[in-house]
């Protein structure tokens, strides 16, 4: 099927001049056949139309490009309907006096008779006021209809841009921490070794893979990190000290993907430092109805925190910006900053 959405955009259908060039076209042709009661026109009814549109134009122009921006689009409604029935009754009521005396003096080697009557020219006036305005409108909301789809297609190819830059930074910092994690068992020749990357592979089939979607399910961001933990097991003793509650209605709920794991990871980064026993991790994640609640809570070094700040991930700017694109004016992002903790609390509205 041939597409003529190009051959559209490339003309601009909210110019003031293709518009009255298509309506007043129209309109002559429409009264052309009226008052040439529907027979081949002559010249004088050419002559006759051009005239009445000329007349008939003065009222029209002004109530499309004075009386409905200036009151009807800014909601003024009784004092567009008072300055409407003024601007009709005001020219059909010259034409009704000046426009046979115009013709006979513009046109001495005609003669024109009108059968429009006082009643039958205000309704001729009111048809084309009413139906200019109806036009008038009809194209304005075209026109900004097709604009507004322009601008938040626009809007939606930048959120993606923005969301892939931080998806970027995300994976490798997290492919960077993994091997890191092989790299030391395979030094130790630990027999679990094997085991660590099977569950790295898991893991990074579902962020290269299976996080590439809008949204994800809150059983499949759980699970990744439930992969995540179990991972750091080869790397981390006194395990003990991490704990993960859940409180989920429903599994299905949708999240968007990749959103918890940073959070984690900077825990893990500052939570559990070497064999420090005071170490430990709490992770809460509450579902209720539309609300999501996402709390995690870390032990704080105060010696090793400052040494280790300007490397600390993903960062949670990054993920601020995350949370403001994805979940814009739905979301409550704190951090609380004591002194032998740091605790992070997130809360979603899903409105959908």
């Amino acid at each position: 099927m041939l597409n003529l959405n190009p051959y559209f955009k490339k003309l601009d259908s909210h110019s003031p001049i293709l518009f009255n060039l298509v309506l007043w076209l129209c309109a002559f042709v429409i009264l052309l056949f009226i008052f040439s009661k529907q027979l081949s026109p002559i010249k004088i009814d050419y002559i006759y139309t051009i005239s009445f549109l000329v007349i008939i134009a003065i009222p029209v122009l002004i109530n499309l490009y004075v009386l409905i921006p200036y009151f009807l689009k800014k909601e003024r409604y009784l004092i567009f309907i008072l300055v409407f029935l003024f601007n009709l009754l005001l020219f059909s009521q010259l034409h009704l006096w000046l426009f046979e005396p115009l013709l006979d003096t513009l046109f001495p080697n005609y003669f024109f008779i009108s059968y429009h009557s006082n009643t039958k020219l205000v309704t001729i006036f009111s048809i084309f006021l009413v139906a200019t305005t109806l036009i008038k409108l009809s194209e304005d909301w075209f026109y900004f209809n097709r604009n507004e789809n322009r601008i938040l297609k626009l809007q939606n190819e930048q959120i993606q841009l923005q969301l892939s830059s931080l998806r970027s930074q995300i994976n490798p910092h997290f492919l960077f921490n993994s091997l890191n994690v092989i790299y030391a068992l395979a030094i130790e020749k630990k027999e679990g070794i094997k085991e660590a990357i099977i569950q790295l592979s898991d893991i990074l089939r579902y962020i290269i893979y299976d996080s590439n979607t809008e949204k994800v399910t809150i059983k499949d961001e759980i699970k990744l990190l439930q992969n995540y933990i179990e991972f750091q097991k080869f790397r981390i003793h006194g395990i003990n000290n991490i704990s993960l509650e859940l409180n989920i209605d429903s599994e299905d709920f949708l999240l968007y993907p990749m959103l918890l794991l940073p959070l984690v990871e900077n825990s893990f980064k500052h939570g559990m430092r070497g064999q420090n026993k005071n170490s430990f991790i709490k992770i809460n994640i509450t579902q209720k109805g539309r609300s999501f609640n996402f709390e995690i809570e870390n032990y704080k070094d105060v010696e090793t925190i400052e040494t280790t700040h300007d490397n600390s991930g993903v960062g949670l700017e990054n993920i601020k910006k995350n949370l403001d694109i994805v979940y814009p004016n739905t979301h409550q992002f704190t951090i609380t900053d004591l002194n032998n903790k740091f605790i992070v609390r997130l809360e979603i509205i899903n409105k959908n």
